[in-house]
């Protein structure tokens, strides 16, 4: 085998770790961006229940 068929041979193996990886911190990047909405989601919705408690005890 010469040297340029195994470093072609390195290279291409190597090519898809690096797209699993890519894709691992993209899936974690979203994980991160859902759990902050869905606080926002919640916070809205305890502020909304606070505000319809507050306006029932008056």
């Amino acid at each position: 085998m010469e040297r340029s068929e195994l470093l072609s041979l390195i290279d291409t193996e190597s090519r898809p770790v690096k797209t699993k990886s890519k894709k691992r911190k993209w899936r974690e990047i979203e994980a991160i961006q859902d759990q902050y909405k869905l606080e926002r989601e919640l916070g809205d919705l305890d502020m909304n229940l606070e505000y319809e408690l507050n306006e029932m005890m008056r």
